[in-house]
């Protein structure tokens, strides 16, 4: 019998020696020769060779921090051998390498990372965040690979360049060197009146580097979130809302 048809040759597996290779926009191969990786939980599509799996405990002090802050992210220690496919919900995949440097990232995008890479939950210091109930992020720290999804193709904007505003919900990560602050656009008291703009809290950048913003404003859980007791997302999640 004979399968006729280009779909075992168009989308056959990409062989590469990169630690962190795609496959296609939206599949990260990882190759396990280079060590073992974090990855998010319950990202495994497939894998070849021997592969294991290990629920990463967060340790007392992130466990609090998570608890807390509804900030963070659930990783698996993958170890063995062969290669690892991971992916998200389909979708896009970014991939970057980090050479003793750090990023804040929204916790919901992380997608995996190096073994070398240290994470934590982080406050983020940013006037204006006290209205929100505090906001937080995941601090990614090293040298190694690090991926992150997004929805949809992001741009990468350069806030040394000009004055840089995103929505919340739309920011998936800003690279060292970047401020934060949370600025109110009322829109006036006609606006406020007739209901609002819906762009009421807007995240406001400035220093050296760039924010990463998705097409999409679908950053929610995992992301930007406020503290106290609030409930899911903090006031910032309410208030977006």
């Amino acid at each position: 019998m004979t399968i006729h048809g280009s779909l075992f040759t168009e989308f056959k597996e990409k062989d590469t020696q990169d630690p962190f290779s795609l496959q296609n926009k939206k599949l990260l191969r990882i190759d396990m020769r280079y060590g073992e990786v974090q990855a998010k939980a319950g990202s495994m599509v497939a894998y070849q060779g021997d592969v294991r799996f290990t629920k990463q405990s967060s340790g007392l002090g992130r466990m609090f921090k998570s608890a807390v802050t509804g900030e963070g992210v659930s990783m698996m220690t993958c170890s063995g051998s062969g290669e690892l496919f991971v992916a998200d919900e389909a979708s896009e995949v970014q991939v970057m390498y980090l050479e003793n440097d750090s990023l804040s990232v929204n916790g919901n995008n992380v997608l995996a990372f190096s073994n070398s890479i240290q994470w934590d939950i982080h406050r983020i210091q940013a006037r204006g965040a006290a209205m929100t109930g505090g906001l937080y992020n995941v601090s990614l720290r090293g040298t190694g690979y690090v991926a992150v999804t997004t929805k949809g193709d992001p741009i990468a904007l350069d806030v040394a360049s000009a004055p840089t505003f995103a929505d919340a919900q739309a920011v998936v990560l800003w690279t060292a060197g970047v401020s934060m602050n949370v600025r109110v656009d009322t829109g006036g008291i006609g606006t406020m009146i007739r209901g609002g703009s819906g762009e009421l809290l807007q995240m406001a950048f400035g220093g050296q580097g760039y924010v990463l913003v998705q097409p999409s404003e679908s950053v929610m859980s995992g992301g930007h979130q406020g503290g106290g007791q609030q409930g899911p997302g903090g006031m910032l999640g309410q208030l977006l809302n």
